[in-house]
């Protein structure tokens, strides 16, 4: 079997899956009001186990954990901070048992997904973000994932404690930095207004073998991928989203459909990102048309 790291090293297109909460609350998962899909993996778990099973039905490589909304501090500000480590192990365990048990015609790894994203609140100090997020890295780690996505980055300090936290077990870790235009469509908002030039020199890359660019939107996917490209030289990935999120629901209208997707990922792959999925709003049949244009 392979890892997930001789896999990169592969010239064959990655594909992962698309957005894991979105699709749970798509299909009726109650989302928590002040922390989205925190709570959907205990409330729902034959659903997220479906959700699994159907993205690996249509081509995806990579099925990322339901645990973007998991982390301690998200928990807690929902009143359910009690749940924070069923909440992980559960979706890290359903997740490996459709890796482990589920039929496919290739080989699926799991990644374990952690996000600083706080649904509004109030950022807690470095010292407990690092407990955190340290107790996050563990359970996840130990429960199975086979490395894991750090999502929705934005800047240095906390990008920085997710990292040493997942280095304390020894998995591999892709990054997600999630890219806006400032008005002028000429530059992010990554690093307080500067670009990738002006965070990844400050962080600790050892551990990571790709960087991708996350939900984010499409119009913003060219201007981040040049950007990444000029300032990493290894491999890159895109996983977009499409939608408006208006607190506590992701609002689907006007949804981007599969074909239209599929032709936005084509540009992506040609300049260069080698590993393709979607976030927030992105559903299977977007990623099925992914598969069957590119795989």
């Amino acid at each position: 079997m392979k890892t997930f790291l001789d896999r990169i090293a592969e010239p064959e297109l990655i594909i992962i899956d698309g957005g894991t909460g979105t699709e749970m609350e798509k299909r009726g998962a109650k989302m928590e009001s002040r922390g989205w899909s925190a709570s959907s993996s205990i409330t729902q778990p034959d659903l997220l186990r479906q959700i699994h099973k159907d993205y690996i039905d249509v081509g995806a490589e990579v099925i990322i954990t339901n645990t973007y909304a998991c982390s301690k501090q998200v928990m807690e500000e929902c009143g359910i901070g009690e749940q924070f480590e069923e909440a992980n192990r559960l979706s890290a365990k359903i997740a490996c048992e459709v890796r482990d048990t589920h039929e496919a015609a290739h080989q699926v790894w799991v990644a374990g997904s952690m996000s600083p994203d706080t649904f509004g609140a109030d950022r807690l100090s470095e010292k407990v973000l690092q407990d955190n997020f340290d107790q996050q890295a563990a359970i996840l780690a130990k429960n199975g994932v086979d490395f894991f996505m750090l999502e929705m980055l934005w800047d240095v300090e906390i990008t920085s404690i997710m990292i040493e936290a997942v280095k304390k077990t020894g998995l591999p870790v892709i990054l997600g930095f999630t890219y806006r235009l400032e008005k002028e469509h000429k530059r992010s908002t990554l690093a307080k207004g500067g670009g990738f030039g002006a965070l990844l020199p400050h962080l600790d890359l050892s551990q990571v073998p790709m960087i991708t660019i996350m939900h984010s939107l499409i119009d913003a996917i060219p201007v981040g991928l040049s950007d990444l490209k000029a300032n990493w030289s290894g491999p890159t990935g895109v996983y977009a989203h499409y939608g408006v999120f208006q607190m506590p629901n992701w609002v689907f209208n006007d949804m981007i459909t599969p074909e239209a997707y599929a032709d936005e990922a084509d540009n992506w792959i040609k300049a260069g990102a080698s590993l393709i999925g979607g976030c927030c709003g992105i559903g299977p049949a977007h990623i099925e048309e992914i598969s069957r244009r590119f795989r």
